[in-house]
């Protein structure tokens, strides 16, 4: 299903058949070293991550990641990027990640933006904010380009090791 256009791309709800794209995006170098390590080594291991993460947050929230693909292109995704109810977060965050022969296109900052305005204007969510790990660089430029500001750092966890740079919506 179709959640959002902009100018060169579509924005769909992932399903099962996004296994291989799924397992292929969960173990991509940047995204292990950056979001973490979610575990996913096989087909089987990416459909229970879709239907426990994304397709249950549909239901759930209303909202979650979406499968980025582009017009007139392939219909494989070339990454994902929604909204995402977080533990340890008490507002919807931006999230988003990209296979790395797709990234430098400018498609994370069109696909962030969207989703931005979904959560604001379509869903009236009265805050969203997004985390990033203190050293990603590219991350945190797609964040203030989409007119994010940094915040504080903060932990999700109780561990010192797992800080994150949190950033809100600018008035």
């Amino acid at each position: 299903m179709t959640v959002l256009r902009t100018p060169r791309l579509q924005l769909r709800e992932l399903n099962l058949e996004d296994d291989a794209f799924i397992l292929e995006l969960l173990n991509d170098e940047a995204f292990l070293r950056y979001i973490g390590d979610k575990g996913v080594r096989t087909p089987a291991d990416a459909r229970n991550y879709l239907q426990q993460g994304p397709i249950d947050s549909y239901q759930r929230n209303g909202f979650g990641l979406y499968a980025v693909c582009t017009h007139g292109g392939p219909t494989a995704p070339v990454g994902i990027c929604g909204l995402v109810r977080r533990e340890g977060l008490q507002d919807p965050d931006v999230g988003f990640a990209f296979l790395a022969r797709h990234r430098g296109r400018g498609y994370a900052v069109e696909a962030a933006a969207a989703v931005l305005d979904l959560g604001t204007h379509t869903l009236k969510l009265p805050r969203i904010v997004a985390i990033t790990a203190p050293d990603n660089w590219g991350s945190i430029r797609v964040l203030e380009k989409i007119g994010m500001k940094f915040d504080r750092l903060m932990s999700l966890s109780d561990r010192a090791d797992d800080e994150v740079k949190l950033f809100v919506q600018s008035a």
